[in-house]
């Protein structure tokens, strides 16, 4: 009995290669396909909580603005030599603006006992129309174990009004 020209070519192509089968070769390339997705997602979930954290420091500090300036001459900073008389009902170190700052901060998903709060009055004064400046600092902990810890700032910088 003659083989049609189809079944000849159908033989054909089931004919084992000479060097070897292809036996475990999509467990291989699932395996590096999958590794490959992991990494690629887990430095993606690092990025984003990276600039989550830097728009909630970013906005610590503008808050932290917005009380200094409405709440002036309170947040007078006191340290030097002859501190002004206004000192009396004053918060010399800043610590009323930086508790406005890690109340805010808190929403960051870190550790705030680790956000540093830097309270600067870059005029020397703090009633109208004076400066006053906040920078909020906080050194990154990765959720995974990607070798890599920034250093991150937030400032901002406001005129005071009241």
């Amino acid at each position: 009995m003659r083989r049609s020209t189809n079944q000849r070519r159908a033989t054909w192509y089931r004919m084992p290669l000479r060097g070897g089968t292809d036996r475990g070769a999509v467990q291989i390339e699932f395996v590096l396909s999958i590794l490959i997705v992991l990494f690629v997602m887990f430095a993606m979930w690092e990025l984003i909580m990276v600039v989550h954290t830097m728009n909630v420091l970013s906005d610590a500090a503008k808050e932290g603005v917005r009380y200094a300036v409405v709440h002036g001459s309170r947040n007078i900073n006191c340290s030097g030599p002859a501190p002004p008389p206004e000192c009396t009902d004053s918060d010399p170190t800043g610590t009323r603006v930086a508790a406005v700052v890690l109340d805010y901060a808190k929403y960051s998903l870190h550790d705030i006992s680790a956000i540093t709060v830097l309270v600067t009055y870059p005029d020397l004064c703090s009633i109208p129309p004076c400066r006053v400046r906040v920078t909020v600092s906080y050194d990154f902990v990765p959720y995974t174990a990607l070798n890599f810890r920034p250093t991150l700032h937030g400032a901002a910088e406001g005129r005071i009004v009241f």
